[in-house]
């Protein structure tokens, strides 16, 4: 297989080590990377040579010059903030490369439908990290839904607890207006398998929604899901916390746990992969997980009623900030 050259876009934020390292396992090349932040030194591990800049201007100019050469980009890795995907996806396209981006793709489904026409227009392709859709757990669940009576309904449970510092609210995370809030910046891609794995969604209720926490239920096809995610470390139980875990992922099928907590390092890698042989998920496969959780993110939460998770009992915390 030819070496593809590759260039990204948000080098010193939390993912961007795992697409560096997936362009490295998978024996290609980072000609350059951009963030208005310096601290990239890990990028000596895998591509020491690869030209770094601070400033989006030069970093398009350099763009603009190496696509005019014969071994110019192939593609841009985008792992900007939440609200700057699209446009660092429109960029990367008018430079004459494919797109991939980290979740979310976007923050609201009308986003989808613009980038679909630039798609178009460009001739390029846009990809998106679904890791979930990779793993082993996650792929073997699916087999046994298909394998379900067409009229069978899954009772479902998910938790994921994620703990963030006081650093959480100050950064771009912690305003909704540019990360989308908890269940797009921590949960979108549970959304995503979930209704991979169990169809089209019927219904969409969340019981509460605040800075640090969101619960709800979700009906698919094939499933009713009562669903909590936190970045509050105190939502862990004493069990977890005597372990000294801060994070806790929790799927529950009919009462008996699927454990999915392991097998998420190399998921960036065989997402890789797949795109680099033409075989990876594109723009409109990530519109179920956008349209739900942009009608979470502007719901009015209902309070405790129907059925809701557990964990929606817990008392919920002040803003630190407020």
């Amino acid at each position: 297989m030819l070496v593809k050259n590759f260039a990204l876009i948000g080098a010193s934020g939390f993912i961007a080590p795992r697409h560096v390292e997936a362009i490295k396992i998978t024996g290609n090349n980072l000609l350059a990377s951009i963030d208005p932040h310096d601290n990239v030194g890990y990028l000596d591990q895998y591509f020491p040579k690869s030209r770094f800049f601070t400033e989006f201007e030069r970093f398009g100019r350099y763009m603009d010059k190496i696509n005019k050469e014969s071994n110019g980009v192939d593609f841009v890795s985008v792992c900007s903030p939440n609200y700057l995907h699209d446009s660092h996806i429109k960029s990367a396209l008018r430079w004459g490369t494919d797109a991939i981006c980290e979740k979310p793709l976007v923050l609201n489904p009308w986003n989808i439908d613009l980038l679909k026409e630039v798609e178009k227009e460009s001739g390029r392709k846009i990809w998106n990290i679904l890791q979930l859709r990779n793993h082993p757990t996650i792929i073997a669940l699916k087999k046994k839904v298909e394998k379900a009576p067409p009229n069978k309904i899954f009772d479902v449970d998910l938790t994921y607890i994620t703990s963030r510092g006081l650093w959480y609210y100050a950064s771009w995370k912690g305003k909704e207006e540019k990360s989308g809030g908890i269940a797009t910046n921590i949960g979108v891609h549970f959304y995503d398998m979930l209704s991979w794995v169990f169809g089209d969604l019927k219904q969409n209720i969340v019981h509460i929604h605040t800075h640090d926490r969101a619960s709800g239920y979700l009906e698919f096809e094939q499933a009713r899901v009562r669903w909590f995610l936190s970045i509050n470390e105190e939502v862990l139980s004493d069990e977890i916390k005597a372990k000294g875990q801060r994070t806790h992922r929790y799927l529950t099928i009919e009462g008996e746990s699927v454990e999915f907590s392991e097998g998420f390092a190399d998921l960036h890698t065989r997402v890789y992969e797949d795109i680099l042989a033409g075989n990876g998920y594109g723009v409109e496969d990530t519109r179920k997980a956008i349209e739900i959780v942009h009608s979470i993110r502007n719901q009015e939460p209902i309070g405790l009623k129907g059925s809701y998770h557990p964990l929606a009992k817990k008392v919920q915390s002040k803003h630190p900030f407020k």
